[in-house]
């Protein structure tokens, strides 16, 4: 009989890292936004993209 090969892969704390920065950016960005739908809507979006602003900053601050 042929052996098995088993993978395990151990991810799980990156994965949750990157959730709880979303949810902290997402709590972040709708508290400074005017409560109505789309304000929301946009708030959970910059949540997703907030890494972005974080790099242009950092570069922009280098004068890159």
């Amino acid at each position: 009989m042929a052996e098995k090969t088993r993978i395990v892969e151990r991810n799980g704390v990156g994965g949750l890292l990157m959730l709880m920065a979303y949810v902290g950016a997402a709590i972040y960005f709708i508290s400074h936004s005017d409560g109505s739908f789309w304000a929301v809507i946009l708030s959970l979006l910059q949540a997703i993209v907030w890494p972005v602003y974080v790099v242009y900053g950092v570069l922009g601050a280098l004068a890159v």
